[in-house]
């Protein structure tokens, strides 16, 4: 029964299950809302989010803005390649050439991106159907258990991934993962926001951004990291002060060679906890804010490069920086770099993979 929920959220519904997913079943959705009206639909194709309409006052009264890009039927979401509000892994971002040694072992991982290993490799985690579970209203619980072996990792992963909706607005997710097997693990949802609307034709580029990081993460022009942290100060990665998304558009090489902003942040290690900031996002309008916390040490701040193409929910197709993504996460290439502080993607037997973050809306 759909008639308890928002009228986008049962067209949604309706639309992502006429066609078949790749094992001849349709999509599950659900959608949760809060007292406020706030409402997210999750889809267990890819444990992906799909929608989030936000609660906002102009003229005095209520509207509801969606603020997630994404699609409306599941043949787009097979052929969009943006990994649109999914969830993404076994290893979120990019470990070069595939290749990570764990343990005195050599492994190979699956290639799909410049001869790296992007997003858990060709067949990720954000395509795969998940056994999804509704825990209450405002809860519900994704589970995938990856084999040994799959697209080259090690160990036999249990994840389950649950998402919250709070009577704050914000839609907290919660990632928990445990092998028998030493391997790496890193694990993000890749949704992208417009916070003016997912759907109107403007670029994200006119948000105002602050992150909460003094360094930032060099790559080459594939996106692997070059090794060095280097301090923000004086580039046009510093957001330490909030400022325009394009204040300091393009103007170095590390931006232009990725066409926009494609690195990750290193978190100070104040904001590890999810209890302070460690983003904040202000729409050109002034309309709505978001804010995201994490317990994660970094953060890739993506700002839709290469989104041209790629289908949208109204029958049309984004285009390039129709929206931006704050990826929570582990540094890329983490395996390959030891060295590097707060470098936890090692997950071993008996431990527990325990992430939180939070996207709130005010």
């Amino acid at each position: 029964m759909l008639t308890h929920l928002p009228q986008h959220a049962i067209t949604l519904h309706q639309s992502m299950t006429v066609d078949m997913a790749t094992d001849g079943l349709p999509a599950k959705l659900i959608t949760l809302v809060n007292q406020r009206g706030m409402s997210v639909t999750l889809m267990d194709i890819g444990a992906t989010w799909l929608s989030c309409c936000v609660p906002i006052i102009v003229d005095h009264k209520t509207q509801y803005r969606e603020v997630l890009l994404g699609v409306s039927t599941l043949n787009d979401f097979y052929q969009q390649q943006a990994y649109l509000g999914a969830t993404v892994g076994r290893y979120a971002n990019r470990i070069a050439a595939g290749k990570f040694n764990l343990d005195g072992e050599d492994y190979q991982l699956s290639i799909n991106q410049n001869g790296n290993c992007l997003h858990g490799g060709e067949s990720g985690f954000s395509h795969r159907r998940w056994q999804m579970q509704q825990v209450n209203a405002t809860e519900v619980q994704f589970s995938l258990l990856s084999a040994d072996g799959d697209m080259g990792f090690p160990g036999n992963l249990q994840v389950i991934v649950t998402y919250t909706l709070t009577e704050n607005n914000e839609l907290n997710i919660r990632y928990n993962a445990e092998t028998d097997k030493p391997t790496v693990v890193n694990l993000t949802n890749h949704g992208y926001f417009n916070l003016l609307g997912a759907d109107n034709g403007k670029d994200c580029l006119s948000h105002q951004l602050m992150i909460n990081a003094d360094h930032y993460l060099p790559t080459d022009s594939s996106g692997i990291p070059q090794g060095e942290f280097k301090t923000v100060e004086a580039t046009s990665f510093d957001f330490r002060e909030s400022k325009l998304i394009n204040q300091d558009w393009l103007v170095d090489n590390d931006q232009r060679q990725a066409k926009g902003y494609d690195h990750a942040f290193i978190l100070r290690s104040d904001v590890h906890r999810a209890i302070t900031a460690c983003a904040t996002v202000i729409a050109a309008d002034h309309s709505l804010t978001m804010d995201v916390l994490t317990t994660k040490p970094a953060m890739q701040l993506y700002t839709g490069n290469f989104l041209a193409g790629c289908p949208n929910r109204v029958g049309g197709e984004y285009a390039d920086y129709s929206g931006f993504a704050l990826e929570t996460q582990f540094l890329p290439d983490s395996p390959n770099h030891p060295q590097w502080p707060n470098n936890n993607s090692i997950l071993r037997p008996n431990a527990q993979y325990r992430h939180l973050t939070c996207y709130r809306f005010r």
